[in-house]
């Protein structure tokens, strides 16, 4: 797939967890954003979609069903509330030396809408026209069986309209052929203390530097 040239860095960092529903990124973003605040550091925790009102649209399409609206109509609202989340917290959040954490970001939009027919690299282009690039995006990697009986035992739910095996798949494959080399693949069927010392581990030297900084 297509790679998009680094940009000059914020004066912030920006680090994204991504994975398929269930695989534990949500949990790992958590773990990441005490870690920093235990430290004293600067950070801030958000996840996508937001609660922008494109963001609530898409939740209801989640529970309710996605027939009422086109593939590029949904493509359009994961979009808009992208835009507003770069806009209100993320570039404010950068450019004022914060770590920001994101669960999820357009990666997963390329996944899942591409999975759906749409093409990957366009969703990419269209994305990272207003919205900056990761210095490290965590791919927390989980075979698709496995996170749906997480799904349904350690959460006490039903799969929704997102979370459907061959989808899925699909999508696990997009990820899968993401070459970057600001990528840092986890192998997510190990417990999560284990995965969040990975994480640490790898984001030792800039938190070193940014301490030292301090």
């Amino acid at each position: 797939m297509s790679k998009a040239a680094r940009t000059p860095p914020a004066a912030g960092h920006l680090w994204v967890f991504e994975g398929i529903d269930g695989s534990g990124k949500s949990t790992q973003a958590r773990l990441l954003y005490g870690a920093l605040r235990r430290r004293k550091l600067p950070a801030v925790l958000s996840y996508e979609p937001t609660d922008s009102p494109y963001g609530r649209k898409l939740r209801q399409l989640a529970l309710n069903g996605r027939e009422a609206i086109s593939r590029k109509e949904e493509l359009a609202l994961f979009v808009e509330d992208r835009k507003i989340h770069v806009r209100e917290l993320i570039a404010p959040a950068l450019a004022a030396g914060q770590m920001v954490i994101l669960d999820r970001y357009y990666f997963s939009t390329m996944a899942y809408q591409g999975a759906l027919g749409l093409d990957p690299d366009a969703i990419r282009r269209q994305n990272e026209r207003f919205s900056p690039l990761p210095d490290r995006l965590f791919m927390i990697e989980v075979p698709v069986q496995q996170c749906l009986e997480r799904i349904r035992t350690q959460r006490s739910e039903t799969p929704n309209l997102f979370e459907k095996e061959t989808y899925l798949e699909k999508v696990a494959a997009i990820f899968a052929a993401l070459d970057d080399d600001f990528i840092v693949r986890i192998d997510g069927r190990q417990d999560a203390a284990a995965i969040h010392a990975i994480v640490m581990a790898n984001l030792q030297p800039p938190l070193d530097h940014i301490q030292a900084a301090g």
